[in-house]
């Protein structure tokens, strides 16, 4: 019996998803090195994602001027929520809304929203407006310090 199933081009078919699973893994193996730095010894200690280089920088997961006054911005991937209810006044609230655990959405009108059911929490403290929400959006510690906006 043919390895190539009497299909013309199968082998070249065969030999060339050979051949990207082989590059693929090699990525996965380059991309998961050790602990040590590239850059060798000696080398630069990283910069901050603002490219400040400054202590501390790289905890900064929002800048005070991106947040806007009456409302807020969603960092889900930084697990908070930053508003700034009234001018020079930041606070922090877990993304996750506390009525099925759906990821809220928006920022508007005062509120933070979760789209999922429709409850609404206060940006000022996290008390919910509209239900069907019975909790709070729990409280995230945040440190401001100047433009930068981290987590405690």
């Amino acid at each position: 019996m043919s390895d190539d199933n009497g299909l013309p081009g199968a082998q070249t078919r065969r030999a060339l998803l050979a051949g990207a699973g082989a590059v693929g893994a090699a990525v996965v193996l380059a991309a998961c090195g050790g602990d040590e730095d590239p850059a060798g010894p000696g080398s630069a200690a990283p910069t901050a994602p603002d490219g400040s280089g400054e202590p501390g920088a790289a905890d900064v997961v929002v800048r005070a001027a991106d947040v806007p006054v009456g409302g807020g911005v969603i960092l889900a991937s930084k697990g908070v929520v930053v508003t700034q209810p009234t001018a020079g006044v930041f606070k922090g609230f877990s993304p996750i809304c506390t009525h099925q655990r759906c990821p809220v959405s928006a920022v508007d009108g005062g509120t933070i929203n979760c789209t999922c059911h429709n409850s609404r929490f206060s940006i000022e403290d996290g008390s919910v407006r509209s239900g069907p929400a019975t909790q709070p959006l729990p409280a995230k510690e945040i440190v401001v310090d100047g433009d930068r906006i981290s987590l405690a």
